[in-house]
């Protein structure tokens, strides 16, 4: 998963840690904030007139616009309403070669300042994100702190914000897309400069999130569980004594694993256990991030070390939904201060990802749908030789066998890369068996470090040139196991496209892709190509349809996933006053509902509350959409790279920049985004399989 990089507007740190784990719901007194947006409209119209009457209706849109927007902006502190007068008039740019020179000036400052912060908060929080040892109560405190809180609100004292909305237009969405095919990179870079100021959120607010999102990071990054102290209803231990898996990653993972494995159906079972007691907060608090004792996860019964049995055990309280409702109170704080995006789910979507939830949402359930679920579920019963469990979303037989355990992969991986510094050393070999020349994968590999991370591991991107990208990724003490390896392949993927977006895409304002779900989508590239990179080749002629098949039932299970996000967050505005216990029993309620509208029917199990169980839900705000638009993107970009070399396309769609999703793929595959592609390829899958299958049984 990719950390976002800090934005010059509001610099939201992801990923800090905090020793306070009260749960405490934030509620930021914001009553005596100062207001925005005081100039009048009489005043505003004769600030036009004024501007248009001196420069010509030549420049009548950037007029109308930036006066606008300076004025929704004014406060009382910023001056009278002769002072806005005088400020439109004397820094209202008309001629194309000084606002040229003006755009270059902020292109510059802000890969200083937001190059600059950004590698300042990610070395505050190497303490608690990086393997390094015990953590002081001080490292908390520092990793908690968004040293660039201040710096939207110094820059509207100074007027730079104003002069930049003055000049630069704020474009709609649709304003976008429409104009897109009219754009170059410059245009498109002008054009993200009247993105920046749109929202004037005081540094209070933005702390207090920061505050809120590092609690709900500390709480997941140290979210694990002791597997060798699980036991079954015979009082037997089921895992290696050794293994320790953060939720929701690993224990998703270890389940997906017991798929080859003689007696995964039972192991499988116990994970599913553990991921209910999860979601439902009926999970002992004393074997969260503890192996002191045992438990009994089926009959949710704790033992002590020697397996007596102890009945004075507490349940976790609803800490995992008071992290949640924690970030969703202080980013609601910050609604009222961007009439543009006036809600966290319109600034997620329309301004973020540049897809409106509406949009998204009919992209899914599109998918989610779609008859050609039924045929894969089908399929899946024929492999398992048993009815579908719900856990059964994860199942990864559609990916085609190398022939290799995953025990003797483990082995393979961890005489490789016994520490990051093995695995930075095996980073140009990556990229030269995806098709890089040995001089450009030297070259990128230079701008990026290997890290032992804390958590599952993530991708921190870098904001300036001189900086390098940080792959974070979790190593154990004999080395790092294959599931380690495939998530620090996927993250290397995101620092490929992070840097190649950085260094070679021609404007900086334009450094990066439309969204989360584009570097997704790249990552995805990378991560289904571990077995090659180990070299481990599969010459399966049918490679190709269960590709499609793998793709189309990871996309089924994640969207249900994504939507069950989606409804929680619109309960929430609903609600805006609900309590942990509240929010508790309505994402359970939502999650079956998605459940049993997309899912019951093809498991033929209901009431299934797993939808619920991923941690971004909890620290990473809306973050879900991504991987399933990530996954949609990925089987258009393999599409497209099919008889062309992978590598130069890649840098060739890459190079494109920030550009919106829709300009985005038709610019890359003269197509839109849906979920149709992959719909039809796994359809056509299931009948080559089936076909196949039955010619082996006339063989018989």
């Amino acid at each position: 998963m990719k950390k976002p990089a800090l934005a010059l507007i509001i610099i939201f740190v992801i990923g800090f840690a905090s020793c306070d784990k009260k749960e405490v719901n934030i509620k930021v007194d914001i009553s005596n904030a100062e207001k925005i947006g005081i100039i009048d409209a009489d005043l505003v119209q004769k600030v036009k007139n004024e501007l248009i009457g001196k420069f010509g209706d030549e420049n009548e849109f950037r007029i109308e616009r930036g006066v606008n927007q300076v004025a929704a902006l004014w406060k009382e502190s910023d001056g009278e309403f002769t002072d806005f007068e005088q400020f439109c008039i004397e820094n209202f740019i008309h001629d194309d070669s000084t606002l040229n020179d003006v755009f270059k000036t902020i292109q510059r400052n802000h890969e200083i300042i937001s190059g600059n912060f950004n590698r300042m908060s990610l070395e505050l929080q190497e303490p608690v994100q990086l393997d390094m040892g015990e953590i002081s109560k001080l490292e908390y405190t520092y990793a908690a702190y968004n040293p660039a809180s201040h710096l939207t609100e110094d820059f509207f004292k100074n007027k730079a914000a104003f002069i930049t909305a003055l000049n630069f237009p704020h474009y709609s969405l649709k304003e976008k897309n429409t104009l897109s095919n009219q754009w170059d990179n410059k245009a498109w870079a002008m054009a993200r400069v009247g993105d920046l100021y749109i929202e004037r959120v005081p540094a209070s607010l933005q702390q207090e999130y920061s505050k809120a999102n590092s609690d709900a990071s500390n709480y997941i990054d140290s979210y694990n569980i002791y597997m060798g102290k699980i036991l079954d209803e015979s009082g037997n231990t089921m895992f290696p004594e050794d293994m320790k898996l953060i939720t929701h990653w690993n224990l998703r993972d270890e389940l997906k694993s017991q798929y080859d494995n003689p007696g995964g159906l039972e192991k499988q079972k116990m994970i599913y256990a553990i991921m209910k007691h999860i979601i439902n907060q009926t999970i002992p608090e004393k074997v969260i991030n503890k192996g002191e004792n045992y438990w009994a996860p089926l009959s949710n019964k704790l033992y002590s070390e020697g397996k007596e049995p102890m009945t004075d055990f507490t349940s976790e309280p609803d800490t995992r939904y008071q992290q949640l409702l924690n970030n969703f109170n202080a980013l609601k704080n910050i609604d009222k201060y961007n009439a543009v995006y006036p809600t966290y789910i319109k600034r997620k979507f329309d301004r973020e990802m540049e897809l409106t939830f509406e949009n998204v949402e009919q992209i899914f359930i599109e998918l989610l749908t779609s008859d050609t679920r039924f045929e894969a579920a089908k399929l899946i019963e024929q492999k398992l030789g048993r009815s579908l469990e719900p856990f059964d979303i994860w199942y990864k037989g559609f990916k085609t066998s190398t022939g290799i355990s995953e025990q003797k992969l483990d082995e393979i991986t961890k005489s490789r890369y016994k520490t990051p510094a093995d695995f930075e050393k095996e980073l140009p070999v990556i990229l030269t068996k995806f098709g890089f020349e040995q001089e450009e994968a030297s070259r990128i590999c230079d701008k990026v470090i290997v890290e032992p991370s804390r958590g599952a591991g993530h991708a921190a991107g870098a904001a300036m040139k001189e900086d390098v990208s940080r792959l974070r990724t979790r190593i154990g003490n004999d080395g790092m196991d294959y599931k380690g390896y495939n998530i620090a392949v996927h993250e290397f993927g995101h620092n490929v496209e992070q840097t190649i977006t950085l260094h070679d895409v021609p404007n900086y304002m334009m450094s990066g892709v439309p969204n989360n779900a584009f570097t997704e989508a790249v990552a995805f590239v990378f991560q289904s190509r571990d077995m090659d990179f180990l070299g481990i080749n599969n010459a399966d002629p049918m490679r190709q349809h269960y590709y499609a098949l793998d793709n189309f039932w990871s996309t089924y299970e994640i969207m249900g996933v994504a939507l069950t996000d989606m409804y929680v967050w619109q309960w929430l505005y609903d609600n805006p006053d609900a309590d942990a216990s509240q929010l508790k029993a309505a994402t359970v309620e939502i999650a079956k509902d998605v459940w049993n509208k997309y899912y019951a029917e093809v498991f033929g199990r209901r009431d299934s509350e797993i939808l619920a169980i991923y941690s971004h839900t909890v620290a990473y705000p809306l973050y879900l959409s991504a991987y399933p638009i990530g996954h949609l993107v990925e089987f258009q970009m393999e599409t497209h790279f099919k008889g062309k070399n992978k590598a130069e396309e890649l840098k060739k769609i890459l190079m494109l920049g920030k550009m919106t999703p829709s300009a985005w793929m038709q610019n890359a595959f003269n197509t839109k985004l849906s979920s149709k592609p992959l719909i039809d390829a796994a359809s056509k899958a299931l009948k080559t399989i089936n076909i196949e299958q039955n010619k082996e049984i006339s063989c018989k």
